[in-house]
């Protein structure tokens, strides 16, 4: 990645300067199936260079909501704006052309296919490679395909799964599954990252080991947006935190203040508060 786009990092909860056109913004964002609200009204920004973190209990919308961002489920009212476009109900697929790329609770991956051939073909989006130059293997056609494979090993080495490269990803550890999932999802060169869950069932060495990832990838110019059910790993690398529950946004700010908020801890614990 060119060197201008990094960002200097810093601690959470202390934001450098920010553009003031968000690089994403929902607003007034509801989804039903049916009856039911699965999210309700829900607005927020987020800058560039940031970490923002969502969470919230169980069935508060969290995924959902990155399901409406990514064009698999279309809203039933609101929109979704990525650098002042309106990208509600676009596809997936022009989605991530546009720059938003994701990762998933359980990631999707071809459990016969080596770390290289998934890094190959996770930049599939950026090739042009056309039928001719692929039936004659012509020189344009060789010089994209190596520099695919360079790329590849470059993300490989990124989250260091060097030793793995020839392994089929079945036979990867859960942990390094995570892994391979997010430098699957970098492959596409998004500019707006969404992890969903990434410590989930990670020992604490691979939680810390991938907290370090996530810095280092918003400290290489790409803004994230992470859901996650371990606060308190999160709470140590976010800038902001907007919390979800029951598909409606009930607080936003920083990790310290969302962690005092009443209503966030009534959503986690029930009842009363001060009881």
């Amino acid at each position: 990645m060119d060197d201008q786009k990094k960002r200097p990092s810093g601690k959470p909860g202390i934001l450098k300067a920010v553009s003031p056109q968000p690089l994403l913004e929902i607003r007034n964002l509801t989804k039903r199936f049916g009856g039911l609200f699965a999210l309700n009204d829900v607005n927020f920004d987020l800058h560039r260079g940031e970490i923002l973190g969502i969470i919230g209990p169980n069935g508060a919308g969290k995924t959902t909501l990155y399901n409406v961002i990514t064009g698999r489920y279309r809203p039933t009212s609101g929109n979704v704006l990525f650098k002042g476009r309106d990208i509600t109900g676009y596809p997936p697929h022009k989605i991530v052309q546009m720059g938003i790329s994701r990762s998933f609770q359980l990631e999707v991956l071809f459990t016969h296919l080596t770390v290289l051939q998934h890094l190959v073909l996770s930049q599939h989006l950026h090739t042009e490679v056309g039928f001719l130059g692929s039936f004659f293997r012509t020189a344009g056609n060789r010089a994209r395909e190596k520099a695919t494979e360079a790329r590849a090993l470059e993300l490989i080495n990124f989250v260091g799964l060097d030793a793995y490269m020839d392994k089929a990803a079945g036979d990867l550890s859960h942990g390094y599954q995570r892994s391979l999932g997010i430098a699957v999802a970098l492959g596409t060169d998004p500019e707006l990252f969404l992890l969903d869950e990434p410590l989930s069932a990670l020992s604490p060495q691979r939680v810390s080991e991938i907290l370090d990832l996530i810095r280092t990838i918003r400290d290489r110019g790409i803004t994230v947006a992470v859901i996650e059910h371990n606060m308190g790993a999160l709470f140590r690398i976010c800038d902001r935190v907007v919390v979800l529950s029951v598909g409606a946004k009930i607080a936003e700010g920083l990790p310290g203040e969302v962690k005092e908020n009443e209503e966030v801890i009534k959503a986690y614990l029930g009842g009363d508060v001060h009881a």
